[in-house]
C-alpha cells in the first residue's frame, strides 16, 4: 500500500503508521469513491465560493447594523466582550432599518440555495479521512468547522424565529449574535486559505464556456489536491450550466415568494413564505400585527377611560388623560413599521410630537426618553429612544392611523411611532415616558 498524500514514506517513524493504520481503519461511509458526480470540482465550488465571497459580508454587516439599531435595548452585557460600540442609529432616512432589515433577510433566504449547493460540491472534502495529517490541516479543518457549524446554525435558528417558531430554550438574540462571531471567525479564516485557490480554479475554465457545454460534452474536472474530483465518476444526468441554473433559479423562487413583505405594493400577496407578508385585514388598522393585545395579555379596561400617560423628567410628574392629549397640536407623519423578522408596512399616523410632549414635561432640551407599556411581560415592555427619536419632527405618540383611532391591537390607546427605529421598539400601548435632560 502507498503512504497517503502528504505522508512520509512507510518505515519512516510513527507518522507513516498512524497515516497507515487510520487508513486501513477507515469508518463505513466515507471511501472517497462513494462520491461519483462528475460535476463536482474545483471550478464549479469556486462558483458557488465567489457569490458568497460577494453577498455573505451584506448579511453579516446589515445583521450587526441591526444590533447597534436596538440600541441600549441589544443588551450588550449578554454577549459580554463581543458587544459592538454603540452609537445613536440615525432617524433620516426614515426607511433606514425597513432597508437593512428586509436586506438582511431577504438575502439571507435567497442564499440558502446557494449555501447548500456549496455545501454540496465540497462533501468529499468534509468526510476526509483521516480528517487531518498535518497542524495545519488541523487549523483548516478548525476553520472549517466554524464556518460550516456557523452558517447552518444562523440559517436554523434565523428561519425558525423569521416563522414565529422558534423552538429552542435559549435567547435567540444572544444565540444569534454569538454565531454570528463564530461564522466571521471561520469565514475570514477560511478566505485567507482559499483565496488564490479559488481564483485560479476560477481562471482554469470559462464560465461563458461552461454555460454552452450541454450535457453530453459534460467531464469531470482532472482530479485535485482537495478530493472533490471523483474517483470513479458516475455518467452525468445535469451538465454544470443545469446545475447553476437549478441553484439560481431556486434563488429567484425565494426571493419572488419573500421579498413582497419588505417591497410591499403588488408583490406583497407572494410573500407566501413568511407569517407577515401578506394583507393584514381590511379597513384603517387592516395592517400587520406582530403581538396582539392578547397575546401581550393588555387588560382591555387598563385601556379605557382611566388611563393616563405620565410624563416624567421635570421639576413633577405630568399625567394626561386621551382627550387632553387629542387636544394637543397634532402631527401626521407616513412611517414604516420595519420589524426584525424582515417584513414591513407604510402607513399614515397621526399624533403628539414627541419633543411636545418633553416640553410640555418640563425637559427643554430632551437627551432621550425611556418608554414603558401597559404589557407587563416580555423584552420589550420598555423602549429607550436616544436623542435624535425624541427629537425628530416626526416621531409620534402616535392616537390614529390612517385617519381613525388605533385598535387595541395595534397599540390604542397610544402607541411611539420613530423613523428609521426597529418596529420592536415602537412601543405600544403606553403608560408613561421619562424624558432624560442633556
Amino acid at each position: 500500500m502507498s503512504s497517503p498524500p502528504g505522508a512520509p514514506e512507510q518505515g519512516y517513524g510513527f507518522p507513516a503508521r498512524l497515516w497507515r493504520m487510520l487508513d486501513e481503519h477507515r469508518p463505513p461511509g466515507l471511501d472517497p469513491r462513494s462520491w461519483r458526480s462528475p460535476l463536482r470540482g474545483p471550478w464549479l465550488t469556486s462558483v458557488f465560493a465567489s457569490v458568497l465571497l460577494v453577498t455573505l459580508p451584506i448579511v453579516t454587516i446589515t445583521g450587526l447594523l441591526s444590533y447597534v439599531a436596538y440600541g441600549t435595548q441589544a443588551r450588550p452585557g449578554d454577549v459580554g466582550w463581543l458587544h459592538l460600540p454603540l452609537f445613536d442609529w440615525p432617524t433620516n432616512p426614515y426607511w433606514l432599518f425597513r432597508l437593512n432589515q428586509g436586506l438582511h433577510v431577504t438575502l439571507g433566504l435567497v442564499l440558502i440555495p446557494v449555501v447548500l449547493a456549496k455545501l454540496w460540491s465540497v462533501v468529499p472534502r468534509l468526510f476526509t479521512w483521516p480528517p487531518a495529517r498535518s497542524v495545519a490541516q488541523v487549523l483548516e479543518r478548525l476553520s472549517l468547522l466554524m464556518l460550516v457549524g456557523g452558517i447552518l446554525f444562523e440559517i436554523i435558528t434565523g428561519v425558525l424565529n423569521i416563522q414565529y417558531d422558534y423552538i429552542f430554550g435559549f435567547s435567540f438574540y444572544t444565540a444569534h449574535y454569538y454565531g454570528a462571531w463564530v461564522f466571521i471567525a471561520g469565514f475570514v479564516a477560511h478566505v485567507i486559505l482559499k483565496l488564490p485557490r479559488m481564483l485560479s480554479s476560477l481562471r482554469s475554465r470559462s464560465f461563458h464556456d461552461m454555460l454552452r457545454t450541454r450535457l453530453a460534452d459534460t467531464h469531470p474536472e482532472p482530479l485535485d489536491a482537495d478530493g472533490l474530483v471523483a474517483v470513479e465518476p458516475a455518467p452525468p444526468t445535469v451538465s454544470r450550466r443545469g446545475a447553476l441554473a437549478l441553484v439560481g433559479g431556486g434563488s429567484l423562487m425565494v426571493f419572488a415568494l419573500t421579498a413582497g413583505q419588505t417591497i410591499g405594493g403588488f408583490t406583497r400577496p407572494l410573500a407566501v413564505l413568511l407569517p407577515r407578508g401578506r394583507d393584514g385585514g381590511d379597513g384603517p388598522n387592516g395592517f400587520q400585527i406582530n403581538r396582539t393585545a392578547e397575546a401581550a395579555r393588555i387588560n382591555p379596561d387598563a385601556t379605557g377611560n382611566g388611563w393616563r400617560l405620565t410624563l416624567s423628567g421635570g421639576d413633577e410628574d405630568v399625567e394626561r388623560d386621551r382627550d387632553s392629549l387629542l387636544a394637543l397640536p397634532q402631527h401626521t407623519a407616513v412611517l414604516p413599521i420595519a420589524c426584525v423578522e424582515g417584513w414591513s408596512t407604510t402607513q399614515t399616523w397621526s399624533g403628539v410630537r414627541l419633543r411636545d410632549l418633553a416640553e410640555l414635561a418640563g425637559v427643554r432640551a430632551p437627551d432621550g426618553a425611556d418608554v414603558t407599556s401597559l404589557e407587563k411581560s416580555g423584552a420589550f415592555k420598555e423602549s429607550d429612544l436616544n436623542r435624535g427619536q425624541v427629537t425628530h419632527g416626526d416621531a409620534l405618540l402616535a392616537l390614529h392611523v390612517n385617519g381613525s383611532e388605533l385598535s387595541l391591537d395595534h397599540g390604542y390607546p397610544a402607541r411611539i411611532i420613530v423613523p428609521a427605529m426597529p418596529g420592536v421598539l415602537n412601543t405600544k400601548w403606553v403608560s408613561a415616558i421619562s424624558f432624560r435632560r442633556a
